[in-house]
């Protein structure tokens, strides 16, 4: 496998284009389209919140229908979360305009929004859009780039990246964005990933490669331990590559999936690290536990404790902090089994061992914890699942992005 320049118009057939729509935010683009002419299989893991926002109840009739996808535009600035009858309507006139323009099923069409919850969509403005972006697709990489920032919100960085790979003598590509910055505890962040690739693969086992992978990717990064009423995560798969279609799990399928870890898995950790005025990526791994469920609990609940994170932003050795947030996982474990070590590019140091702190160089602690990315790594000692969750310090600045979101 090898890393390429660009994102979701790096493999066959996949073009994209933005636009400023003026949805919310002003001089910045704010609307992106990703099509493929060829049509897609597609595979999706979408909120797991009640209240699900009208794109995401209109793109999961998409995903469980079993018919083609071959296009997905999305907007930033208003979610179209809790908006009724009207904001699924201007869904259904979002893909409707991008029929029109080319000339594809509006049944194909997913749609994704981003943004403030509780306000309309102003659909004059989704259906220009789409006019101007029809127009304008492109399969360059820039394109691309160029759609990763128009779906941004409170981030501060767009998020892509691209991999290639051998199927059955056939070079395959597989690209993606994201976005999320706050509203990142996903259990399927606000968080949206769009995937595609020119592998051909059946359906059904796109989905459970998609369904596997996000287990351990996107749903363990958290921010500020929000579900968001619109996470949602889409693959397209073109086929264009060329290779025998995946119809069974063996080899090439195994193949495909290590590379759709490996893309997820970065663009997860690239969101974690862009949390909402987060100066630090916090990284909890968790070996030796008695099972992948409790490894992942633990993990989980080290990266989302508001004392850990605050402790990590302060470059605090506190490891009681981390532990504490281990006893209330929920996750049964003897404490007295316990080692818990600090690592980063700055070193690697046991702090608590079998039950009992140890004396400790602070000054080597608090270089190890100035590193931009800080490690809290947990010897469970009793088995031998593991799991990693990532997340982000917290910062002043988290309280100040928040608290004057809608303005």
């Amino acid at each position: 496998m090898n890393i390429i320049e660009g994102g979701v118009t790096a493999a066959k057939g996949f073009a994209a284009s933005s636009c400023e729509a003026n949805i919310k935010y002003k001089d910045r683009t704010d609307m992106a389209l990703v099509f493929s002419k060829e049509p897609c299989v597609c595979a999706g893991t979408f909120t797991t919140n009640v209240v699900k926002a009208a794109c995401v109840q209109w793109d999961q009739k998409i995903v469980k229908s079993g018919d083609a996808m071959h296009a997905v535009v999305i907007n930033s600035g208003i979610a179209n979360a809790c908006t009724g009858k009207e904001g699924f309507d201007a869904c259904e006139a979002t893909a409707k305009a991008v029929e029109e323009s080319l000339k594809v099923p509006y049944t194909s069409v997913a749609v994704a929004s981003t943004g403030v919850i509780g306000m309309q969509l102003p659909v004059d403005k989704l259906v220009a859009g789409v006019g101007m972006m029809s127009k304008t697709l492109d399969e360059s990489i820039s394109a691309g780039t160029d759609a990763s920032k128009a779906i941004m919100t409170t981030d501060t960085v767009n998020k892509e990246i691209a991999v290639t790979f051998d199927i059955d003598g056939k070079n395959v590509t597989l690209g993606g964005m994201s976005k999320g910055s706050g509203m990142i505890h996903p259990n399927m962040c606000t968080m949206l990933a769009f995937l595609t690739t020119d592998i051909s693969i059946e359906k059904s086992l796109l989905q459970e490669a998609v369904s596997s992978v996000v287990e351990d990717s996107f749903n363990m990064i958290t921010v500020d331990g929000d579900t968001s009423t619109n996470d949602t995560l889409i693959c397209m798969a073109n086929g264009l590559a060329g290779n025998s279609c995946i119809k069974e799990k063996g080899k090439d399928y195994e193949t495909f999936k290590e590379a759709l870890s490996f893309v997820c898995t970065f663009l997860a950790k690239k969101m974690a690290s862009d949390g909402e005025g987060a100066t630090k990526l916090f990284e909890a791994k968790v070996v030796n536990a008695k099972s992948k469920a409790d490894a992942r609990t633990l993990s989980r609940s080290i990266v989302g404790s508001n004392l850990s994170k605050a402790a990590i932003y302060g470059c605090d050795a506190n490891f009681g902090r981390f532990l504490c947030a281990m006893g209330y996982s929920g996750a049964d474990f003897d404490q007295n089994d316990v080692e818990l070590f600090f690592e980063s590019e700055n070193g690697r140091l046991e702090v608590f061992h079998k039950g009992t702190p140890i004396e400790f160089d602070e000054d080597k602690a608090l270089h190890i914890m100035k590193a931009h990315e800080v490690t809290v790594f947990v010897d469970m000692h009793e088995g031998d699942a593991e799991a990693t969750a990532w997340g982000c310090d917290l910062t002043y600045d988290y309280v100040k992005i928040n608290a004057d979101y809608r303005s």
